[in-house]
Order: C-alpha cells, then sequence, then structure tokens
C-alpha cells in the first residue's frame, strides 16, 4: 500500500468504527483462506463486518473514537469484527469459534465499554435486537387478542353468563 492509500483506509475504517455498535477484535493464525472466506460469509449474513489490517493501521484508525481503549488488544495478527447492531458480531465469531480453535477471541468494546473475551461470551447469547422487537410485538399483541376473542363470543355464551348472574341474583 502506498502512503495515500493507506491515508483513505485508516479514514474510511475511523468513519466506520466511530459509528458502530460493537467491536471484536481476535486472533486469526492458523485459519486457511477457505475458513476465513466461510467466516466473513457468517458476518456478512448476520450483518456485520470483518476486517484484517495491519495493526499500526487500525491502531491509527481508532484515534478519536470512544473505543480508542482497546487498542492494546492489536499484537500479533489480529482481525476485528464490528457491526450495528450489538449482538450481531459477538454471536458471529462465537458461533465460528466453537467450531475452529484457531480463532481465538481477545475482547472487544461495546461502546465505551471495554469487553474481555467473558464479555464477548455473554453479549454473544443475549437475542438480537430483531428477536427482542418479535417479542415485544408479540406482548402487545396478546392483549388485543384477548379482547377480540371475547367481543367475538358466540351469543350463547353470552346468554349462559348472563342466565348464571341470574340465577346467582334469584338465590340471594
Amino acid at each position: 500500500m502506498e502512503r495515500a492509500e493507506k491515508h483513505a483506509f485508516v479514514t474510511a475504517l475511523n468513519a466506520e468504527l466511530g459509528k458502530t455498535g460493537v467491536v471484536v477484535v481476535a486472533h486469526y493464525a492458523g485459519l486457511s483462506v477457505a475458513q476465513m472466506t466461510r467466516f466473513r460469509a457468517s458476518m456478512r449474513e448476520a450483518g456485520g463486518t470483518v476486517k484484517v489490517a495491519k495493526n499500526r493501521l487500525v491502531k491509527l484508525a481508532l484515534q478519536g473514537t470512544e473505543i480508542e481503549h482497546i487498542s492494546d488488544l492489536f499484537q500479533g495478527p489480529t482481525l476485528i469484527a464490528f457491526s450495528d447492531d450489538p449482538v450481531a458480531a459477538p454471536k458471529a465469531v462465537m458461533d465460528f469459534a466453537k467450531g475452529n480453535d484457531k480463532l481465538v477471541v481477545l475482547g472487544g468494546a461495546l461502546g465505551s465499554t471495554n469487553l474481555n473475551p467473558d464479555g464477548v461470551k455473554s453479549l454473544a447469547t443475549m437475542p438480537s435486537l430483531d428477536e427482542l422487537r418479535a417479542k415485544l410485538v408479540g406482548m402487545i399483541n396478546t392483549p388485543a387478542t384477548r379482547i377480540a376473542q371475547v367481543v367475538n363470543a358466540p351469543a350463547g355464551q353470552l346468554a349462559r353468563v348472563f342466565n348464571a348472574y341470574a340465577e346467582k341474583d334469584k338465590a340471594a
């Protein structure tokens, strides 16, 4: 890479990292090209991005962002995985790491919060934003469904209820 290309790369990566939700840093030494291609595809499917770059360039790109505190993780052959969804990147990394012991999670960042490997692991077990939205819609929709069932009850059921109240009043 020439100097101008490096500057453009650092600027672009800085812009991406500045607006991302979560960043995961991992060692990838020993992964084959085919494995890296599968990893990149699974990350893309989850809505994230994987970048492999020189540590010096990544450290320069981190300057001025709220995740600058993770720059000490960049030693050796490292990659960064990031996404806007705070669960997508950790989940994709941890799923891939289960089958490949050569991908070692070093840590990461969720906003200004520093994550150790256990923090990344626990973030990966949380439901994604889409799953949470679906649960919320289901919770909101349930009372409306119940009201609709009561309103649409057959007249015979209502008559039985009224008759039961009438019998109760006669007995009292």
